[in-house]
């Protein structure tokens, strides 16, 4: 019996012994093992993490990692690389990238981490007048955005003094006031200020003003010719000279870019008062002795005597007179607004052919002639109407607005 025991605990240390043995052969190898590892640093998205591995390449050390590498991502080493001891992966993943150029847009994938860097990277060229949406140091962020418009030069001809100024686009109004161009309310542009600018556009600026321009003009004095008995017919004296009178002319004067292209009468002012020429002309006729002629005639019952006593003499028709004329119509402020003359006449219903006159220089009901209207007959008077004054009938209040004051000849016909 105690064989049995002595043998059976001499067993139980084999046991043991062989069993420590197996554990320390295990340690050692798993040991040697991890410390036949490489230790790799992975660094992605400005994180680091270190492992050790077996892995043979940098492919398999990403699998193990379960780390996808994108077609756009950057790496620091080739995929197929050998795994080295203390070896440093830096993997950076690409962001997408919108870029619109003037409405154009294109997809981008990048490493960059500013928009700078990125527009250099691809080679997208901006000067300084071009518009960037974004701020040169930026940083990219995936699915970012950004809106670049171009500048393009546009020519302003402002009252033909030219400029070329930058723009990016917008509005014929908006690059005005980006340029401190005003406006006044009679300026045109072309285009129209709500136009919207394009690289083929020109902007033209007319400048347009109205002035008041003031001329003075003579106005001839007219020549009044009265009969004198005591002048001997043929003859003609001058009784007092006369003197032109001057006549304020006001113009609306329309300039373009400064230079007139239109004119309108709208006033006319009497500065002063023209002095009618006044001429006598003789009408005296030496008259020859009366002559008689007697005839007798017999009869059978009495004889009578006839006698006939004949005279030479002259009418005055076909005289020609220097006259004011102005001209009026029926429907004036001080009209009576019947239509009807100082005689009677209705102008309303025969419009044509009567002048308003002083009688005692033209009697009522003389027939006439007038430079540049025709023939007429006297059948008015006007209180502004005296002396060698002579106002015409218009058939309109236009027409007579218009007509002014003018020197005539005027030619009594009967």
């Amino acid at each position: 019996m105690k064989r049995l025991k002595i043998s059976h605990i001499l067993n139980n240390k084999d046991f043991v012994y062989a069993l420590s043995l197996f554990v320390f052969i295990g340690f050692i190898c798993i040991s040697f093992y991890e410390l036949s590892k490489a230790e790799v640093t992975v660094v992605q998205a400005g994180e680091e993490m270190t492992v050790r591995t077996h892995a043979n390449t940098v492919e398999d050390v990403l699998n193990e990692l379960a780390i996808d590498v994108g077609e756009h991502d950057e790496l620091s080493h080739e995929l197929n690389d050998l795994v080295n001891r203390e070896m440093k992966i830096e993997h950076t993943i690409a962001k997408k990238v919108i870029v619109s150029i003037d409405g154009n847009e294109q997809t981008y994938y990048t490493t960059s981490e500013t928009v700078e860097e990125f527009l250099t990277e691809q080679d997208i060229e901006l000067t300084e007048n071009d518009q960037l949406s974004l701020a040169a140091h930026t940083e990219i962020d995936d699915n970012l955005v950004i809106d670049i418009e171009k500048a393009f030069q546009v020519t302003i001809n402002d009252a033909g003094e030219e400029q070329q100024v930058w723009t990016t686009g917008g509005s014929v109004k908006e690059l005005l006031a980006e340029h401190d161009i005003e406006l006044d309310e009679l300026d045109r542009v072309e285009p129209r200020e709500t136009a919207s600018l394009g690289k083929s556009t020109d902007i033209e600026i007319t400048r347009v003003e109205k002035i008041t321009d003031i001329e003075e003009e003579k106005q001839e004095f007219s020549v009044v010719k009265r009969n004198d008995s005591s002048l001997e017919k043929g003859k003609e004296e001058i009784v007092s000279e006369g003197e032109p009178g001057v006549i304020e002319k006001h113009y609306e004067v329309v300039l373009e870019n400064g230079k007139e292209v239109s004119r309108e009468l709208v006033k006319e002012e009497v500065k002063e008062e023209s002095k009618e020429k006044v001429v006598a002309v003789g009408t005296k006729v030496n008259q020859p002795k009366a002559t008689t002629t007697a005839s007798a005639n017999a009869a059978s019952d009495a004889g009578t005597k006839t006698e006939t006593v004949s005279r030479s003499g002259s009418e005055e028709k076909g005289e020609t007179i220097y006259m004011k004329a102005t001209a009026y119509n029926w429907d004036c402020a001080s009209c009576d607004g019947r239509g009807l003359t100082s005689t009677g006449y209705n102008l309303k219903e025969n419009p044509d052919g009567v002048v308003a006159v002083d009688p005692s220089v033209i009697p009522l009901g003389t027939k006439v002639w007038v430079e540049g209207y025709g023939y007429a007959i006297a059948r008015d008077t006007g209180g502004n109407i005296q002396g060698n004054k002579i106002d015409l009938h218009m058939s309109s209040k236009q027409k007579a607005e218009s007509y002014g004051v003018k020197t005539v000849q005027v030619k009594i016909v009967e």
